[in-house]
């Protein structure tokens, strides 16, 4: 059984179908690519998947279970983790702080407990800072735990802001153009993060990417959206040299 199997998914806004009848199958550990033109409803599909949208058709199974249109905070729990195109940390916090964000999913204690700051209380955050923190060693950003996370870096943003989606212990992580603002010396240390990621975590990721370097680099598998409606799908060699996506896309 794949990992996430979605079929028949769409939502309209109004008149505007931003999304038809939208099929996807991704294997475990596998790393998927999502492309197609500025408008053309990736960027939705995300929103559906992770429950920021309710579609109107179809179905998402995320590990055999049916998760389709429900909240945000329980498809999260589900195993779905996400970051953004826009990068979206909580920069007054401190590094560690914003991957302790990410692991509250999986740790809790009582707002009485916290505000008395009871034992249990104590050996949760003890234990959040500890798990935090190893997770910042793999991604090299340890030495930057107590920092604020808007002093970092762009790079180390984004590489922070993976880090803290891992950080809720995800089936599938979903990366929305992570290249974005990046240079070609910054995307070729992504690339190697999100093969790591893969191999390391025995992570399956979806990404959204416009950078055809990066994609045709690292995706095994690619979807091509064109008017919300999949365009092409397979093999990432095959479909970037379809003739369909090749005008449809790379405008060739």
């Amino acid at each position: 059984m794949a990992l996430l199997e979605v079929t028949n998914l769409g939502i309209s806004f109004g008149g505007l179908r931003a999304v038809n009848a939208f099929d996807i199958s991704i294997e475990k550990e596998e790393l998927y690519g999502l492309i197609g033109p500025n408008g053309a409803g990736k960027t939705t599909v995300f929103n559906l998947l992770t429950g920021v949208y309710k579609p109107d058709s179809g179905k998402v199974i995320l590990d055999g279970t049916d998760i389709t249109g429900k909240k945000t905070i329980d498809i999260s729990k589900s195993g779905i983790a996400r970051t953004f195109q826009n990068i979206r940390l909580f920069k007054q916090l401190s590094v560690l702080d914003n991957v302790k964000v990410g692991l509250h999913n999986k740790h809790h204690y009582s707002t009485a407990e916290g505000i008395l700051r009871l034992p249990r209380y104590r050996r949760v955050e003890r234990e959040m800072d500890e798990q935090a923190m190893e997770l910042l060693k793999v991604f090299h950003l340890d030495q930057a735990a107590h920092l604020t996370a808007a002093n970092l870096p762009y790079g180390e943003q984004r590489r922070l802001e993976i880090a803290r989606a891992l950080a809720t212990e995800p089936k599938l992580l979903l990366l929305d153009e992570p290249a974005a603002g990046m240079n070609p010396n910054e995307t070729g240390e992504l690339m190697d993060m999100i093969r790591f990621v893969r191999e390391n975590f025995h992570m399956t990721i979806l990404l959204i990417e416009h950078d055809m370097k990066l994609v045709s680099g690292i995706c095994e598998k690619l979807t091509v959206l064109n008017f919300g409606e999949v365009l092409a799908q397979g093999a990432t060699s095959d479909v970037l040299n379809d003739p369909q996506v090749i005008t449809a896309y790379l405008g060739e």
